[in-house]
């Protein structure tokens, strides 16, 4: 009912707002490359947010982006259930644990390990704007250093078409900032993110092993430093 009456409203513009989306220096892959892993084990991620289910939505979304870049990641059932079996069922724990521990039970080449900063969705007069923010840090399983880390955040604000009435406009437009309110539209904005993290050049995950076409063949892209 809600989505259908979204559809109804009428909304033409997407307004997304990307942190970070000037122009920035590559990131040193130094450590990357030394490492060079071949599996990424996802783990259940930490949430400052005030939402309590956003742990459980985001974790649905994360494995695929970071699959596609070339790795093994590892089912997220099997790891759930697996880490809760070794008293490692709190995020907190898993997050605190050394990742050689977590190698002992998996054989992981690098673990993931994601914060929730923001899952929110504020609602001013005629306005909601639905923001997702995280952070991601991916260390070795073998020696606990830190490989890879990024932050990314984005916003949403629904806007309406009003065929230029302008008192169609504001009703319109309050009628989506209610409906966004209700139901924010935390999901598509979730994937957006992940897939900025895990593919963005110089700033994301350089092809790995079964990303065959592009394995070693990035170096320019996602560079080491010079000494």
């Amino acid at each position: 009912m809600i989505r259908s009456a979204r559809n109804c409203a009428a909304i033409a513009l997407l307004g997304i707002v990307i942190s970070g989306c000037a122009t920035v220096k590559p990131k040193d892959y130094s450590v990357f490359r030394a490492e060079d892993p071949r599996s990424i084990l996802v783990v259940p991620v930490l949430n400052n947010s005030a939402s309590v289910t956003a742990p459980d939505y985001f974790l649905s979304t994360v494995s695929r982006p970071f699959a596609e870049r070339g790795y093994y990641v590892f089912p997220a059932n099997m790891v759930k259930g697996l880490l809760e079996q070794n008293g490692l069922a709190d995020a907190a724990l898993v997050h605190n644990a050394a990742p050689q521990r977590l190698d002992a039970l998996f054989g992981c080449s690098a673990v993931l390990l994601i914060t929730i900063e923001k899952w929110e969705s504020k609602y001013v007069i005629l306005a909601t704007t639905t923001t997702v923010q995280f952070n991601y840090v991916l260390k070795s399983c073998k020696t606990g250093a830190t490989l890879w880390q990024e932050d990314r955040s984005m916003e949403y604000s629904p806007q309406a078409n009003s065929g230029g009435n302008p008192l169609a406009a504001l009703i319109a437009q309050a009628i989506i900032a209610a409906l966004e309110k209700a139901e924010p539209n935390y999901m598509p904005l979730t994937q957006q993110v992940n897939l900025l993290a895990a593919s963005t050049v110089g700033q994301g995950l350089p092809a790995g092993p079964y990303l065959d076409a592009k394995y070693h063949k990035d170096m320019a892209e996602f560079p080491a430093a010079s000494n």
